[in-house]
């Protein structure tokens, strides 16, 4: 598959109201026929919040996620979703990749914390790069855009797509506007970027939604208000303007990290 027919879900989740979010994602899949992939924002089943996250904390066998793979089954379409999971040691804030089939596919428990998730969530120690359809899915969970590094791992790993689920809220939009460009640009490959939107429990939430292309190009993107984005993502490589595609291999040329000397 070099083309991918996806949903980009902008939404205000329910706080502490899962099922009312996952009637919120029956009534996206039911009105996108076709699609391969809909993609939910972070922590999307509970609502965005670091208060007392075990009380939320739903498990990968649960009958929660047994509902979102049953939907993904039913509309035939992958579905990536964001929820606080129980783990060993307490919840993290995963990124839960449920294929066509109705499987559920691998989790990713985001490794950046930011603020106050350091205190309510543990974080992930492993990336994840998950294939379906032939494609490789790298996931990020909305600070991990904020470092090359994640990005560029996950990339080196063989992932065809980025795809970041995000809560980011007021001011920083702008910030993420720009990390989601340059994670696809710098990595040739495609970047779905899926935010929340709207008044959440403690923060407004920036929107910002977007797919960009792997030359770093906005093909599509949402504003501040709740949508979802339909758009048919381009798998291929960069334009062949770019050098990098005379020489498909250049990430693997990358110089590892070199020695900082300091002048005086």
């Amino acid at each position: 598959m070099t083309r991918l027919n996806t949903v980009m879900a902008q939404l205000t989740p329910k706080l502490r109201d899962v099922e009312g979010n996952i009637e919120m994602a029956r009534n996206v899949l039911s009105r996108h026929a076709a699609a391969d992939l809909l993609v939910f924002p972070e922590l999307f089943l509970s609502g965005y919040t670091t208060r007392a996250p075990d009380e939320l904390a739903l498990d990968l066998g649960g009958p929660e996620v047994g509902e979102m793979a049953r939907l993904a089954l039913e509309h035939d379409a992958a579905v990536v979703f964001g929820m606080p999971e129980r783990v060993p040691g307490g919840v993290a804030n995963s990124a839960v990749f449920v294929n066509r089939r109705g499987e559920v596919a691998g989790s990713y428990r985001k490794a950046q914390l930011f603020g106050e998730e350091r205190g309510a969530f543990v974080a992930g120690d492993e990336l994840l790069v998950v294939e379906f359809d032939g494609i490789k899915a790298g996931l990020l969970v909305c600070f991990d855009v904020e470092f090359p590094e994640v990005a560029r791992s996950l990339a080196l790993a063989g992932a065809d797509l980025l795809v970041t689920i995000s809560a980011n809220m007021d001011p920083f939009g702008r910030d993420h506007d720009v990390f989601a460009t340059a994670r696809a640009l710098e990595n040739g490959l495609p970047h779905l970027y899926v935010n929340q939107v709207g008044r959440g429990e403690t923060f407004d939430f920036a929107g910002g939604t977007m797919a960009v292309s792997a030359d770093g190009e906005r093909m599509a993107e949402a504003g501040a208000s709740e949508s979802a984005i339909r758009v048919s993502l381009e798998l291929s490589a960069r334009s062949k303007e770019r050098p990098e595609e005379l020489r498909p291999d250049y990430l693997n040329e990358m110089r590892g990290p070199l020695p900082v000397a300091t002048a005086r």
